[in-house]
């Protein structure tokens, strides 16, 4: 499940600290929110692929916030809802606004990193997003951004960006590149093609402010993207 963004909205700053030690240690990225108004914030910004919530938050509550992601933001992305409450009635509520699941208080970390895999094994398809250290590529739209702003490729590059982001910290040969971008054409494609490609998108990676270096060249082997 590498690759995906969980974005946490808890007014608790130990148990926000607390799950993203332990999502991040599973190679999820995460978000932080201390409330439900900026949780609202970073949702329409980074457009996560998963939202853990808590229900009882200042400025909007964890149902108004659901209501919010599933109604106004038409999202179906997977939701799972932390709350001290016990009552049958109010588990029942909040299934009802659309979570995918409901975690009461105390818990373990352990348990929630267990139920947000889970969730994503039952929900794979609705999130096909890929995002890493604030690149996030979305293979159906055919869309890049970084941190939330758009970044124009061509076809190829897309491709290619999608290509190594689909093989994080992995070292892939101009070959394998090759027979990704051009799978039918002859071999007369030639290796530098490769090159060109790959620095055109390096560039355009480089130019978003703050935007890591993500491409690395591995001599005489090919490149690699750089994930975490």
């Amino acid at each position: 499940m590498k690759g995906k963004t969980i974005l946490i909205v808890e007014d608790d700053a130990k148990i926000r600290q607390l799950l993203k030690i332990y999502l991040e240690k599973e190679g999820y990225e995460i978000l932080l929110a201390a409330d439900g108004a900026e949780g609202m914030k970073l949702f329409e910004k980074l457009d996560p692929c998963f939202v853990i919530m808590d229900l009882m938050l200042p400025h909007k509550s964890g149902e108004e916030l659901c209501q919010w992601i599933r109604c106004d933001m038409k999202s179906d992305i997977p939701i799972i809802m932390l709350t001290a409450k016990v009552d049958e009635a109010d588990r029942i509520q909040g299934l009802q606004l659309g979570a995918d699941d409901y975690i009461t208080k105390p818990f373990s970390p352990r348990e929630v990193v267990a139920r947000v895999e889970t969730v994503l094994r039952r929900t794979a398809n609705r999130c096909s997003k890929i995002s890493y250290r604030g690149l996030t590529l979305k293979p159906h739209r055919g869309e890049v951004k970084f941190n939330g702003e758009l970044i124009p490729l061509t076809v190829h590059e897309f491709k290619l960006l999608y290509f190594l982001m689909r093989h994080p910290n992995q070292i892939l040969s101009r070959e394998q590149i090759l027979q990704e971008l051009y799978p039918n054409e002859e071999r007369s494609v030639i290796d530098r093609t490769v090159d060109v490609h790959i620095s055109k998108l390096r560039e355009k990676l480089e130019a978003m402010g703050g935007a890591p270096r993500f491409i690395e060249t591995i001599r005489g082997m090919g490149y690699r993207f750089h994930a975490y």
